[in-house]
């Protein structure tokens, strides 16, 4: 694939909130990124901005969020589904290709959704339930694990100036993975079978830090891959739950390649063909 062109300035629009985050070393990583300056909007009214007619200006959408998710529920966690407005104007905006990178829990959002899953490529679970057409458990999370990041495909633009191996200590997430609709880019060594997890309902129902009667197929180690959302081309990075994370230089560098990538031509142009191809089958 073609390398990604420096020297434009972009402006970006960073989602977030729905998860607790530390939000000045958060956006610590973004003020590091030479010539792109990012706008913070938390959920729920950065909602309002995500449709074609709020990102004019914007070259491209950030997801740090996880909306849809009500912990205060009786039995948490509970699902609230989309305004019907709001989803519209998403889904527009996809068809009209706008950029998109989404961020570590940002794969939990708006579980009530089905297509919200497809269009990031997997899907993290705070309950157990169905998913694409088969009952799946609740997902794991660990805190805080040193793993080896491998770059699985060197030639793709999110990873330009990366080291083929590099290592994080960062949160995991056993989940959902559909690896049949993603284009892999990153790979992990840590072990994704659930003895190495903790069980993300016991968790919000008081029992932190257990897997305690709960079990979990053995989950994809894809912690990084590209996808066409609709029209529009995008990132998702498994990685980013805190500071440690946050200032790793190798972190930093896939969060600006990732940007840089979905607002270039090569990259729509990728995604639309893509598009074409699934409306063909």
């Amino acid at each position: 694939m073609p390398a990604i062109r420096y020297g434009e300035p972009l402006n970006v629009l960073v989602a977030a909130k729905g998860h607790p985050y530390l939000r000045d070393p958060f956006m610590a990583i973004f003020d590091t990124l030479p010539g792109i300056a990012c706008t913070l909007v938390e959920q729920p009214a950065v909602q309002r901005l995500m449709n074609p007619e709020g990102m004019k200006g914007f070259d491209a959408l950030v997801l740090y969020d996880m909306p849809g998710l009500d912990f205060a529920a009786t039995h948490p966690p509970g699902y609230v589904k989309p305004d019907p407005a709001f989803k519209a104007g998403l889904l527009a905006l996809l068809d009209e290709g706008k950029g998109v990178v989404a961020l570590h829990h940002a794969i939990a959002g708006w579980p009530g959704w089905p297509e919200y899953a497809e269009l990031l490529g997997g899907r993290f679970l705070y309950r157990a339930g169905p998913l694409r057409g088969t009952d799946r458990p609740d997902s794991g999370y660990r805190h805080d694990v040193d793993h080896e990041v491998t770059v699985l495909n060197r030639a793709h633009p999110v990873a330009a100036g990366l080291p083929e191996r590099f290592r994080l200590t960062d949160e995991l997430y056993l989940g959902e993975v559909f690896e049949d609709i993603v284009h892999p880019l990153l790979a992990s060594d840590a072990s994704f079978t659930h003895e190495h997890f903790y069980s993300s309902a016991l968790a919000v129902n008081g029992a932190m830090f257990s897997n305690n009667g709960w079990s979990h197929p053995d989950g994809s180690n894809l912690v990084g891959w590209a996808k066409a959302a609709r029209r529009s081309p995008l990132v998702y990075l498994q990685p980013g739950d805190g500071p440690a994370t946050y200032e790793n230089m190798h972190y930093r560098r896939m969060v600006e390649n990732a940007i840089r990538w979905v607002v270039s031509p090569e990259a729509h142009a990728w995604a639309r063909e893509r598009a074409m191809r699934r409306k063909q089958t």
